[in-house]
């Protein structure tokens, strides 16, 4: 008869093995998931694409505001209408305001061109956290790297090592638009 503790090293041993599957699977599902949301987006923005070309009104559309795609500069918000805090970030093309973005993602813009206009380098996010007077925890940064990583995924931003941001070829002060 097995003794009590071989018993539990048994069960122990099985529950261990079930926890690795399925951290497995749950990582599997993850990646597929980050793939499908991607190829939702680029379908979603095709949409909308081929909705403003045969809108009836001759393209202009509100709803390219949805998608963050921003074709016409005269649907582009005043400066005083920033996006509300997590809003979608539009695509960076040349001529986008940066009052199309949240608060948030403007003061990222605003230390970071900071940073080019004096000639310096990219900034991590904790150092980003430490500038803006923030508790540098890992909450806090993961918060900041989430809006950065979103930033260079929209090319607003670039990423020239791991973990480092600067602002992308193209996208200047805040003043003007880019």
């Amino acid at each position: 008869m097995p003794s009590v503790v071989g018993l539990l090293e048994q069960h122990e041993l099985a529950a261990r093995r079930r926890v690795d599957e399925l951290r497995e699977e749950a990582d599997r599902i993850q990646a597929e998931l980050a793939v499908a949301e991607q190829e939702w987006q680029e379908w979603a923005i095709a949409r909308k694409r081929v909705d403003t070309v045969l809108a009836p009104d001759h393209g202009n559309t509100t709803e390219a505001e949805v998608t963050g795609d921003l074709r016409d500069a005269d649907t582009r918000p005043a400066a005083g209408d920033a996006a509300k805090p997590k809003s979608q970030v539009p695509v960076w093309r040349e001529g986008l305001a940066w009052s199309v973005l949240s608060v948030d993602y403007q003061r990222i813009l605003q230390v970071l061109a900071d940073r080019v206009r004096l000639h310096q380098g990219p900034l991590t996010c904790q150092e980003m956290a430490a500038l803006f007077g923030m508790d540098v925890v890992p909450a806090r940064v993961e918060a900041l790297r989430s809006k950065a990583k979103r930033l260079v995924a929209r090319g607003w931003l670039a990423e020239p090592a791991p973990g480092r941001f600067t602002l992308a070829a193209g996208v200047s002060g805040p003043g003007d638009g880019s």
